[in-house]
């Protein structure tokens, strides 16, 4: 039987954070609020002129322990206004949900487009989030294979998560952004191996191909940093995730291997301000401001320093030694775009289903 589901104490610890996210979230992750030094507040809630409440997806944590204060520091400077935030950091799919039914942050950070739609949908978001630059986008990466050193298992490529006795591990497309990416990049290399071999795009094979990196799988985890915790704690020998989160470890001395796939997926993340929120909080000018810039050269050096390829052109010209390109790059287009996959692959009856019930 395949397993669909992480083990035991897995699934009580995303239970509970999942009850208690909006609760959590009023008053920053873990009650902390930060101030416009950077100082974290524990057991606090945020104090400032002004507090942005910022609900983003979790790989963007270690990056925004950063950014947060930067921009804080450059509002003082230009108003003389102290900022302070809320933050909370989830699951990209799982924060969109929040955010949705009536969690009030005034910025969202999420790891896909279409879960800024969801906020949209939702009536939340009412003006168009792509204009505020590179079309709404902050960040890029890829999906890529992380490995322990020296990758005991020789894996070289996405066929060499079918072998036997290889375990895999990405987390669940349900509750997050990351997982679809993942799961998009799989799906996508089985449509490319097709074409190459028939001319055309085959989703029979490319189902056929996920089916099997699927069997190996070893868990599903909540959320793209809640299955790299797992890597890190020792399970399975194989990663599917962010090249971002490997090589940020990587830079703090963490031993593995990033190994870039022939074939695989452009990841692009958003971020918008939630016009709703923000315009009840009175948080407008704030939120405006620290969307942009989001898009600047400080910021883009920022996230570059975190493993993340800039959407700024000169930013990533002058980082792009950090970076390898894979041979056949295709972005969410090739499959059709979001609207698209979110009805092919991940609908109640989709191919990702199907997949995983085994039919």
């Amino acid at each position: 039987m395949k397993p669909t589901l992480t083990k035991g104490w897995r699934i009580a610890g995303t239970a509970l954070l999942s009850l208690t996210l909006l609760l959590t979230a009023a008053c920053g992750k873990d009650g902390n609020g930060t101030t416009a030094n950077g100082d974290a507040q524990p057991g606090a809630a945020a104090k400032g002129d002004v507090t942005l409440v910022i609900g983003a997806y979790s790989v963007a944590k270690d990056a925004f322990a950063v950014l947060l204060p930067a921009f804080a520091k450059q509002w003082k400077a230009k108003t003389g206004q102290t900022v302070a935030f809320q933050e909370s950091y989830e699951a990209s799919g799982t924060q969109a949900r929040a955010i949705a039914g009536g969690f009030e942050a005034d910025v969202a950070v999420l790891a896909m487009e279409s879960d800024i739609g969801k906020i949209e949908k939702a009536g939340f978001i009412t003006n168009d989030w792509r204009k505020a630059g590179d079309n709404g986008m902050i960040t890029r990466s890829i999906a890529v294979l992380g490995t322990r050193k020296d990758n005991p298992k020789g894996i070289h490529d996405w066929e060499d998560l079918t072998r036997k006795g290889v375990k895999v591990l990405y987390p669940n497309p349900k509750t997050s952004g990351g997982a679809q990416w993942d799961i998009n990049a799989m799906y996508g290399a089985g449509l490319k191996e097709s074409e190459a071999r028939t001319g055309k795009k085959d989703p029979a094979y490319a189902k056929a191909f996920l089916e099997r990196i699927h069997h190996n799988v070893e868990s599903l985890d909540k959320s793209g940093r809640a299955s790299m915790a797992a890597f890190e704690y020792g399970v399975g020998d194989v990663i599917v995730t962010y090249e971002n989160e490997l090589l940020a470890r990587i830079k703090q001395g963490v031993p593995y291997e990033v190994v870039v796939p022939k074939s695989t997926i452009l990841i692009e993340n958003p971020a918008a301000v939630v016009d709703k929120n923000a315009d009840k909080h009175g948080t407008r000018k704030v939120a405006d401001a620290f969307v942009a810039y989001l898009h600047t050269k400080e910021a883009q050096h920022i996230f570059a320093d975190y493993g993340f390829r800039p959407v700024d052109p000169t930013v990533m010209e002058e980082v792009k030694g950090n970076y390898v390109n894979p041979v056949d790059l295709f972005d969410i287009q090739y499959l059709g775009g979001w609207d698209y996959v979110r009805k092919t692959l991940y609908s109640p009856r989709g191919v990702w289903y199907q997949v995983l019930a085994g039919i």
